[in-house]
């Protein structure tokens, strides 16, 4: 899964979309401008190839929402859990608000599915993740993200939750260095890893790992660990859907490989989707690197991540009742407006 550089497609953004080792498009903020064009993107990345490549982007809300301007501004998912706290079925409502809106208005646009939800657990020490994350507790994060999995099942589109197996309680950004988690796997198993198996009890299609490593359990960050992906999230939580690293390009997923290893290594672990974003360099290396063969599992699992049903028209959803009642619900809930992250040319 890669990224393109603008707002149109260029010769080359179709030429490397046609290779059939890319099976989707990651979109962020520099490819949009408004949902009338980002709907002609996504169509003609649509019309390159059948079956079509899967169009995702991160719109969680809060200061990771990648379309804005003719978007309701969604809420920091942290503001559920504040709700929780004091309210717990309105919480449950209003993270499947969240979820309507969020799906329906990406669906009119052509856009398959979010990077949503975020699985992590919150705590003062994570700076990248912090409020992006449901609540601290893994119980309460499990029972809002189910809400939250559940109306975007309603809605026909597919979710992926992360950073598997938990990125919440590291201070390090792996965008820019390796974290690291001293906890042991019981301590993992009765807090962060509590939304993942609720997650997939309620049919999550994807999980998106972390760039974090997790010495007193394995000595390969969770990326590129067989460990962490077959043992772990395969046999153990019984996950069957698709497994997504995060980008590649990342400072976390270096470890002074190239592209090439470093693609390798995490289809080895059990990846079945590499996003490599913003290095067509790096793109391009991990095609050379790989062979040009179907992979069967990964192409069952990648179907059901394609939206289902008939997309809304966006203009007749906003003229709706539902939308109304629902946008002004969720936009009580938001944050002020607040920047989005400081480096938007990377997957969240």
């Amino acid at each position: 899964m890669i990224d393109v550089e603008g707002t149109t497609l260029s010769p080359a953004d179709r030429d490397v979309l046609r290779h059939p080792l890319v099976g989707g498009v990651i979109l962020f903020a520099r490819n949009y401008e408004s949902p009338a064009q980002v709907a002609a993107l996504t169509a003609e990345i649509h019309a390159l190839r059948e079956p079509r490549l899967l169009i995702a982007v991160d719109q969680e809300g809060g200061r990771v929402q990648r379309f804005r301007q003719g978007f309701s501004e969604l809420p920091a998912l942290a503001r559920l859990g504040e709700v929780y706290d004091r309210a717990p079925e309105a919480a449950l409502a209003l993270a499947a608000d969240c979820a309507w809106l969020m799906a329906n208005e990406l669906r009119a646009v052509g856009v398959d599915f979010s990077f949503a939800p975020v699985l992590d657990l919150q705590s003062p020490q994570s700076t990248v993740i912090g409020e992006r994350a449901l609540h601290a507790d893994g119980a309460t994060v499990a029972r809002l993200a189910r809400a939250y999995i559940a109306q975007l099942h309603r809605c026909g589109m597919a979710a992926v939750g992360k950073h598997f197996p938990g990125h919440g309680l590291v201070v390090a950004d792996s965008h820019h260095e390796l974290p690291v988690d001293e906890r042991d796997y019981i301590d993992l198993q009765q807090a962060d890893l509590v939304p993942f198996r609720a997650a997939i009890a309620a049919g999550i299609e994807g999980i998106m790992t972390a760039h974090v490593l997790y010495p007193r359990v394995d000595a390969a960050v969770a990326g590129y660990s067989r460990h962490w992906i077959r043992h772990v999230l395969r046999e153990e939580l019984h996950f069957s859907g698709a497994v997504f690293s995060d980008d590649l390009s990342m400072a976390g997923a270096d470890l002074g490989q190239n592209y090439g290893a470093r693609a390798r290594q995490a289809l080895d672990a059990g990846c079945d989707v590499l996003l490599v974003c913003n290095n067509r360099a790096g793109a391009l290396e991990v095609i050379d690197a790989l062979p040009d063969r179907a992979w069967p599992e990964t192409q069952v699992r990648l179907m059901r991540m394609h939206a289902r049903g008939a997309a809304p028209d966006l203009a007749a959803l906003k003229a709706g009742d539902e939308w109304r009642e629902i946008s002004a619900r969720v936009l009580r809930l938001a944050d002020s407006p607040e920047l989005d992250l400081a480096d938007d040319r990377r997957p969240a």
